[in-house]
């Protein structure tokens, strides 16, 4: 290999331990996340009449209120976007060296390091799935909840 091969190889080598501690952190903020989802499931079953997010009375404008919204999905929509590709970058990185050790025989080294990397992907997928579905069902609450207040600041300009 080139120097400048050699180079891109180790720096590819140092993302290792970063990107699987992101993909425990995003399997955690998923768990986490599903934990309070279930929760406020239960509680909107219980209390139908409550708005969580946007206050009936909160005074602002509709981008203002827009803005809360989407404040409150930011979180789970990057982490549906990006811990797929972690996953990716999790199974490359130890498939040069797994490749290496194949060309020599070494099929022991493969399976052990691609035992890892599967189990990544693996992962990052299961929190990207949980927290897409979480983001797909909060997104219609909320916009079920700034309709709500849209028309209330509606009715209330017309009874003025």
């Amino acid at each position: 290999m080139t120097s400048i091969e050699n180079l891109l190889f180790d720096m590819a080598q140092l993302f290792w331990w970063p990107v699987l501690l992101l993909v425990l952190f995003a399997f955690a903020y998923a768990l986490f996340k599903l934990g309070g989802f279930l929760i406020e499931a239960f509680l909107r079953l219980r209390l139908p009449q409550r708005h969580w997010v946007v206050p009936t009375d909160a005074t602002g404008s509709l981008e203002s209120m827009e803005l809360l919204v989407l404040r409150e999905l930011e979180g789970l929509r990057l982490c549906s976007r990006i811990a797929p590709m972690l996953g990716l970058v999790a199974t490359m990185i130890p498939l040069g060296p797994a490749l290496a050790a194949v060309s020599s025989g070494q099929s022991q080294i493969t399976a052990n390091s691609m035992g890892g990397a599967f189990a990544a992907v693996i992962i990052a997928l299961v929190a990207a799935s949980i927290t897409f579905a979480i983001y797909t069902v909060r997104r219609r609450w909320l916009m079920q909840e700034l309709t709500h207040w849209m028309e209330s600041q509606t009715s209330d300009l017309e009874s003025t």
